[in-house]
């Protein structure tokens, strides 16, 4: 009888959270990357994880609510839980209502939450565990990933906390940046976000570093890594963009097409004393004018911000200010959100009359209303029109049913979205150009050409 073959030991499998901004998911993938090179397998469900690990976002009170409704879950579905992310900067607030958690880190502390689930699942040593794909795992569709340049940041908004949880800017040289963003390329990535805290600061802390990618040294400077990564042939789209002079300098790799015509900059508000308070560029009308010189430079140029209203202090002359400021400016795409006080924040101690919750509600809705008749009227100049759309829902064919993606002026969960018909079949990751039918507050219907 032929001797039954010896099982190979189970991998031990883990769960994972992720909460937060576009910048956590990039911790979140390094990590599950790591851990996934160790042998580990990701489990569906945190019942069936040998550990869970929840990525927590701390910037605000909502958000740290729902971040410590996820550790009590996880704990209730499983019991062995591993806190990382921001609010694991303030673990006092974390232990105080589950002493039970294995382990706290704070952000970008990856050796650190790889350690503990060694502690709490020693990895499994088997020799036919694949390789990891070069471009590591990703939690992003195939077609686009996110690309962080930095960590930290250096501004002082006095609403913001971010410096404290995850400390000053640390910009990565040019040339990590680069061969990370051809891998990404060479795994069938057609799109890259860039994103940072502040990515219009990138390098300033390491005096625009140079360094060697292939033949060529590159400077670690927002201009040259702009351009460096346009030369991928890739969408390139950049977030959070502070609004610097220097952005200037980039109108026209866009107006090129070398990136997409395409800047998310969080103006925050515009009313000049409450921009002062917030320790935010204050001139308005320089802003305005910056706006209209770049897209004379740029005419396609798409701009997404966010808003806060509510900040303490803020008028009603104020508020008005702002959707006035919101209507000449033009935003193509805005959010808001109602301003919630935050624990060692400066804003905190200002000394500002708060603004009563029902006026914040108030201001809210007036907002987005303003917001999504500007849109509108935005969206309708796009009827007619020839756009490229990258594809994220597969659709068209004998199938019948429209595909989904997004145009240049669109990045992927927070904007808008495209329909597009097609007699061919068209999948994930196909970029298109369709002829735009109809248009709505915030999406285009078009067909393929």
């Amino acid at each position: 009888m032929q001797e039954q073959q010896r099982p190979l030991s189970a991998a031990p499998r883990v769960s994972f959270v992720s909460l937060g901004c576009p910048k956590a998911l990039v911790d979140s993938e390094r990590i599950i990357t790591r851990l996934r090179a160790e042998g580990y397998e990701l489990s569906r469900s945190h019942a069936g994880a040998d550990v869970v690990i929840v990525n927590t976002c701390g910037f605000l009170d909502s958000a740290k609510a729902e971040s410590l409704e996820a550790i009590g879950a996880a704990l209730n579905e499983n019991g062995k839980v591993i806190v990382t992310g921001c609010m694991g900067a303030e673990p006092e607030a974390i232990t105080a209502r589950f002493p039970q958690v294995l382990a706290i880190t704070g952000p970008q502390q990856y050796e650190s939450v790889v350690d503990a689930v060694h502690r709490a699942a020693a990895p499994a040593h088997d020799p036919f565990v694949d390789l990891l794909p070069e471009q590591g795992v990703k939690l992003t569709p195939r077609h686009y990933a996110y690309l962080k340049i930095s960590e930290g940041c250096d501004n002082s908004c006095s609403f913001c906390i971010i410096p404290h949880l995850r400390g000053p800017l640390v910009s990565r040289p040019a040339a990590d940046v680069l061969r990370e963003a051809e891998k990404l390329a060479r795994a069938g990535v057609k799109e890259l976000l860039v994103i940072s805290q502040d990515t219009s600061a990138y390098g300033r802390d390491i005096r625009y570093a140079e360094s060697m990618f292939g033949d060529r040294s590159v400077h670690a400077r927002f201009l040259d890594l702009a351009r460096e990564l346009g030369d991928l042939g890739l969408w390139v789209r950049l977030h959070y963009v502070y609004p610097y002079p220097h952005v200037d300098e980039v109108m026209p790799l866009m107006a090129e097409g070398k990136i997409l015509p395409y800047l998310d900059i969080p103006f925050q508000h515009a009313a000049p004393h409450v921009l002062k308070a917030m320790k935010r560029p204050a001139n308005d009308e320089k802003t305005l004018a910056r706006i209209r010189a770049w897209r004379e430079a740029c005419p396609d140029l798409a701009l997404r911000s966010t808003f806060i209203v509510g900040f303490p202090g803020e008028t009603d002359a104020d508020f008005d200010y702002l959707l006035d400021w919101l209507e000449e400016a033009e935003i193509d795409r805005a959010g808001a959100f109602k301003y919630e006080p935050v624990a060692g924040a400066p804003a905190e101690a200002l000394g500002l009359p708060a603004v009563p919750d029902d006026v914040k509600e108030t201001r809210w809705k007036r907002f987005m209303e303003k917001q999504q008749a500007i849109s509108a009227r935005l969206m309708k100049r796009k009827i007619g029109k020839r756009l490229s759309i990258i594809i994220d829902e597969p659709g068209g064919g004998p199938s019948g049913t429209r595909a989904k993606g997004r145009t240049k002026a669109d990045a992927p969960q927070i904007d808008g979205a495209a329909f597009v018909a097609s007699r061919r079949p068209l999948r994930a990751g196909d970029i298109v150009t369709a002829k735009i039918e109809r248009a709505e507050a915030y999406d285009v219907y078009g067909a393929a050409t």
